[in-house]
């Protein structure tokens, strides 16, 4: 007669995270879902850490790739490249077991991290395109203009605004104070939903509406421009040239990284802004679903503004061939034909 009650407990306390009053319930995959997950997980860390790394080596170690496109570039990928090292193993079990482990603490930090590396990926992409926008539409003067001083400054802005808005937030009480009448306290012990949390997408919406828009506006007069230069090319020579054929690269190339982007974040975005005023009724799987998606936008960076020019292709072959250990590497000219 005991074995039953005891057989219920054991089910019970086997539905939260904690045994404790208060605890978060837990929801439990069975072992061959949890290990699908994982390993899904861990072939997305790796090939974003794996993407961005590269990106870090060859522009460092080729002095062909040392110009200030080049450099955000590899700033773009180090904040990506983090993402995946120090954020996106922990996102991994949070989603996979559906309670945190690791503390008030880590819970401040991982928040912390994973917001930074966000916002900074996501202003560098609007910089990015600022800089191809100039390269394109002003090619005479771009040189004089874009500078390695002012590709320097936009790194320092991409990552200095990202840096102190996200810790104006998580380690003031400017939310408590300025929202105290709304805001209510931890839902349960075992969450890492922390009131910065909840008013997510009221707090970041305009920081990832703005650059969003103006990534828009830059490749719709990009790709303008540029077919219209493409289609004078054209007429002149009466064939496609490698000039004509550059500028649609550039334009088309701009245009898969601006579909990507909203791709990956408008849905959690909308979902986030949208699911405060609903009284966060998103279910778990879906919320980690947006969730996952948006960080699948750090391992398509890497692809899009890298392995689709022909010079980071060569650096990538010479990488793998072992090339790289000869002394006369470095100074290969990377965009000779």
């Amino acid at each position: 007669m005991s074995a039953v009650p005891n057989q219920g407990a054991e089910e019970q306390s086997e539905a939260f995270c904690y045994q404790v009053n208060g605890s978060c319930p837990r929801t439990i995959h069975p072992l061959g879902i949890q290990l699908a997950i994982y390993l899904v997980c861990a072939a997305g860390i790796l090939i974003t850490v794996l993407g961005n790394l590269f990106v870090v080596f060859a522009v460092s170690y080729f002095k062909a790739l040392h110009t200030p496109t080049n450099l955000l570039l590899l700033s773009l990928a180090l904040a990506d490249m983090f993402l995946g090292l120090l954020v996106l193993p922990l996102s991994t079990i949070r989603s996979v077991e559906s309670c945190w482990f690791f503390g008030d603490f880590l819970c401040r930090l991982h928040t912390y991290l994973d917001t930074l590396f966000c916002l900074t990926s996501i202003f560098h992409l609007c910089f990015i395109s600022i800089d191809r926008h100039c390269a394109i539409c002003d090619p005479l003067l771009y040189p004089s203009k874009f500078t390695l001083r002012v590709a320097v400054r936009y790194i320092l802005a991409g990552w200095g605004m990202p840096a102190a808005y996200t810790a104006v937030f998580l380690y003031t009480d400017v939310v408590e104070r300025g929202l105290s009448q709304w805001l209510e306290e931890m839902p349960c012990v075992g969450s890492c939903q922390l009131l910065f949390n909840k008013f997510w997408g009221w707090l970041n919406f305009p920081v990832f509406f703005f650059p969003c828009l103006i990534m828009i506006s830059l490749y719709v007069k990009i790709f303008v421009i540029a077919t219209r230069q493409a289609q004078q090319i054209s007429t002149l020579s009466k064939s496609p040239v490698g000039a004509a054929r550059h500028e649609r690269k550039a334009a088309k190339t701009l245009g898969i990284a601006v579909g990507i982007y909203l791709l990956c974040w408008l849905p959690f975005t909308i979902d986030t802004l949208l699911d405060s005023l609903l009284n966060f009724i998103t279910p778990p799987l879906v919320f980690d679903i947006f969730v996952w998606l948006a960080y699948f936008n750090s391992a398509c960076n890497p692809i899009i503004y890298v392995f689709s020019y022909r010079w980071f292709r060569k650096a990538l072959k010479l990488i793998l061939s072992r090339e790289i250990f000869s002394p006369q590497t470095p100074a290969i000219d990377l965009y000779q034909e």
